[in-house]
């Protein structure tokens, strides 16, 4: 930005609190900030390039003009800041890695019979949340454990008391079976608060609550009952016992330490409830190249805690960010209660974080041992696959492609992508085969790659190297020229794919097929495989893209499967236009519930009469 611009830019920026962005010529958002002081924040970008950071250092150039928005406080901002941050994900921000919407456990407390749903939003319907978890795997987890610890209802039905027998579930004691009307709506409910409770860190609330239950029963004679309450007990126990006392204050806190390495930052979270640690989760951060540690501290809370659905009266952080007071208002206001944010200097609290950042450090030391060991792992496959296949070049970019049909019919083809070694889904494309009437595999694939390499085709000449994939090519569609094109198929496979590329003027194109049956590798110009080791990386990392094409394929194949069915069995009725069957299908969810519904229901339907329902009635 030119420097008579920005000060006039700037002069007329407000000294009110708000949030800005820095954008480049494209219009694309570089950076995200928040300031109490929009002017004097601002301002700050553009003074001596001694007093800049590197990574501000290496933005200024790029940036073509800035923006802001004014909000009434400081906590506003903070929100506003991370609600843009995660819509433009800029490249300078701090940013949780992989950003996505986190998972949580919803308990459907809104509902008579609740029950335990997995979702990546909250909102206000009355249900009860729980989380975020860095990971669907560790949310999974807990959820096994309630599942075996409560014997609450895991499926959908509606409930009315009245199912002739119960399910598997409970004869194996994981459920109470409302559907059959062995517990009230009161009961079950009590179920349902001990999981909460559970959840929230007061396993010795349940523990309480459950021996009074096992003392009633046995009073009662329900000696088998009883037998029951006191195995659940006693499985809660070993639970409570594996929680590791790490307070004596009994209190609910959070504690949340960072460990960096150049542009990846890991902070690793202990949630203390009641003095015991009842979880923890770990949770990557990038764009943190030369940010402080309470920089980066502060920008992830700032993220989690704007999502959170469970804000502890106490958070302890590692290092004291320069905005804790907004961050402290954004905390009171997600929990509705004044929530304290300290940074332990001695005592026991400082022990504590002694040992969580302890574990932040060991976490990223072990991910980087990981990602070196895959580093090789890949280096030597891409390596193991330029000498078979006598390319130019370590293969970085790698398309493979498959056709998936029945009998010719709901013809598709996939098409994904590897980049050294890894999966980009995001460049996984989809093809309809239009072309081909008969059963022929070989003409389905010819056109699939037709439609593929006709851009670099008329291209072809001194515009195509092969080899020429590159980390920027990679976001260019059909424009990037691939280093290998993989076939799933035998020699048949191999030389349609041959005869399209030589068409179009690519015969130089790096190609091969890998057949099914024996799992051998073919290339252009040899009739025996190509010698890959069976236990090669090489080998392992070929099966590895050739079963992510067919599932790719047999993905899209369902659905084209299940539409065209949808159509077949609605569209043969006269009078049932796109609008009705649009109507039909959201009353009644599938074709099969249509037909079994009786003609009265089909008539209330809006758009359907009783002559039409009676029509539809019988030609289904």
């Amino acid at each position: 930005m030119e420097p008579s611009r920005a000060v006039k830019l700037l002069a007329a920026t407000p000294t009110k609190p708000g949030v800005y962005t820095m954008k480049d010529a494209a219009g694309s958002v570089l950076y995200v900030g928040k300031a109490s002081n929009l002017r004097n924040r601002l301002r700050s970008y553009f003074g001596a390039p001694a007093d800049l950071s590197i990574k501000v250092l290496e933005m200024m150039p790029r940036v073509e003009e800035f923006e802001y928005i004014v909000t009434a406080s400081e906590a506003e901002a903070l929100l506003l800041e991370n609600n843009l941050i995660k819509r433009h994900k800029p490249r300078f921000n701090i940013r949780l890695k992989d950003d996505k919407n986190y998972p949580y456990i919803k308990v459907t407390l809104q509902e008579d019979w609740p029950r335990l749903d997995i979702t990546r939003r909250v909102s206000q319907d009355g249900a009860r949340y729980f989380g975020p978890f860095a990971s669907a795997s560790s949310m999974r987890k807990t959820m096994a454990l309630l599942k075996r610890l409560f014997p609450y209802r895991s499926c959908t039905k509606a409930i009315t008391g009245t199912d002739p027998r119960p399910c598997l579930e409970y004869h194996i004691h994981r459920c109470v079976a409302p559907c059959v009307g062995f517990v009230t709506k009161e009961q079950y409910r009590q179920v349902i608060d001990q999981v909460c409770l559970f959840l929230d860190g007061k396993q010795d609330t349940v523990l309480r609550q459950l021996r009074l239950d096992m003392q009633a029963a046995s009073d009662a004679e329900a000696f088998e009952r009883a037998a029951l309450v006191r195995d659940q007990i006693q499985a809660i126990e070993r639970v409570a016992q594996e929680q590791k006392a790490v307070s004596l204050e009994r209190q609910d806190q959070d504690v949340i330490a960072v460990a960096q390495d150049g542009d990846e930052a890991l902070v690793e979270a202990f949630f203390i409830r009641q003095g015991k640690l009842i979880g923890r989760e770990s949770f990557l951060l990038e764009g943190a190249r030369g940010e402080a540690p309470a920089t980066v501290l502060g920008e992830f809370a700032a993220q989690y805690y704007a999502t959170a659905a469970q804000v502890p009266p106490e958070i302890l952080l590692q290092h004291e960010p320069a905005d804790v007071e907004a961050l402290r208002a954004l905390a009171s206001a997600r929990r509705g209660k004044l929530v304290a944010i300290k940074t332990p200097v001695r005592g026991d609290r400082k022990k504590l974080m002694e040992m969580v950042a302890a574990n932040a450090r060991e976490g990223l030391q072990r991910r980087r041992v990981q990602w070196m060991a895959d580093r090789e792992k890949v280096a030597g496959a891409l390596g193991d696959l330029q000498e078979h296949l006598s390319l130019r070049a370590p293969p970085r970019r790698m398309e493979t492609y498959d056709i998936s049909n029945i009998h010719g019919q709901s013809a598709v083809g996939s098409m994904v992508v590897f980049v050294n070694g890894e999966p980009r889904p995001r460049e996984y494309r989809r093809f309809r085969i239009k072309g081909v009437e008969q059963i022929d595999d070989y003409a389905m694939m010819r056109e699939m790659l037709r439609r593929r390499f006709a851009r670099l085709g008329r291209k072809a000449g001194d515009a195509f190297t092969p080899g020429a994939g590159s980390e920027a090519a990679a976001t260019e569609g059909f424009g990037v020229v691939p280093d290998l094109v993989l076939i799933d198929g035998g020699k048949g496979h191999l030389n349609a794919a041959l005869e399209v590329l030589l068409g179009l003027g690519l015969g130089d194109l790096p190609l091969a097929s890998i057949a099914k049956r024996e799992e051998e590798v073919y290339i252009p110009d040899m009739d025996e495989p190509v010698p890959l080791p069976r236990r090669s990386q090489a080998l392992y990392l070929v099966q590895r893209m050739r079963d992510e094409a067919h599932r790719f394929a047999i993905t899209y194949h369902r659905a084209v499967r299940s539409r065209a069915s949808v159509r077949s069995a609605l569209d043969d009725v006269s009078g049932i236009g796109p609008w009705r069957k649009k109507a039909l299908l959201g009353r009644f969810g599938s074709v099969q519930a249509i037909r079994d519904a009786p003609v009265d229901e089909l008539a209330t339907v809006m758009g359907m009469t009783r002559s039409l329902a009676e029509r539809l009635k019988e030609k289904l």
